[in-house]
């Protein structure tokens, strides 16, 4: 069974029971001040104003117990799972590794790490940490999601362009479909994310859907009303 969530460039196919929402790199890490994300001069205020609406989609999923998934960019302490050439890139006054106002930055287990507080995954959610900007490299999130059968996923998080996007390209290269909730996603950079979006939906959805959240919310409780 599937019900259509209206959404661009059509109605996405919502398969109850063979979705799960993916929240992708909710750090502290990445949207509060002294994290990575501020030590490369973002303002990140930005992402930090996508935590509400993040927070509705996540209890919408909650309360319908369908899966959810968050994932964390993180390293290893020794950083063995971190190409040089990341800690190298950019002019950062603080790398990858190096201690900040909340630890060590991108490294597991630090502080800044940590998913921020009003997102905080609960007992039984799918927590990832991914050395990578996609969600499927160098993880095993493939194996999980395929024994709960799963086969659609949506998606929120940050940034845009950049994790976000290389996610739902991995995702739709492994057959999955893929849905985008514009206001619950963000970037550093307003035009990225707009960019990201067309670059998504453009040609039928070469990569996948996108929608706000209250079109979702409201295609949820009209066609499982009665469920």
């Amino acid at each position: 069974m599937t019900f259509p969530v209206p959404a661009r460039p059509y109605p996405f196919p919502f398969a109850p029971g063979r979705t799960a929402l993916v929240v992708i790199d909710m750090q502290r890490d990445f949207i509060e001040k002294g994290g990575f994300g501020d030590s490369l001069g973002n303002d990140v205020t930005r992402l930090e104003a996508i935590i509400p609406t993040t927070a509705k989609l996540i209890d919408l999923f909650r309360r319908k117990k369908w899966p959810v998934v968050h994932t964390r960019e993180a390293h290893l302490p020794d950083l063995s799972d971190c190409p040089p050439s990341k800690i190298r890139r950019g002019d950062a006054p603080l790398r990858i590794g190096e201690e900040g106002a909340m630890g060590r930055l991108l490294v597991r287990g630090e502080p800044g790490n940590q998913i921020v507080d009003s997102l905080k995954p609960i007992a039984g959610e799918i927590v990832i940490d991914k050395p990578g900007k996609g969600m499927f490299w160098n993880t095993d999130i493939q194996p999980i999601l395929d024994n709960k059968g799963v086969t659609h996923l949506v998606f929120a998080g940050v940034t845009t362009e950049v994790c976000v996007q290389t996610s739902m390209r991995e995702a739709n290269d492994r057959g999955y479909e893929c849905l985008l909730i514009e206001d619950a996603t963000e970037s550093y950079f307003p035009e990225f994310k707009q960019i990201a979006i067309e670059m998504i939906v453009a040609q039928g959805g070469i990569v996948g859907w996108a929608t706000p959240f209250a079109a979702l919310e409201a295609a949820v409780t009209k066609a499982l009303a009665h469920a």
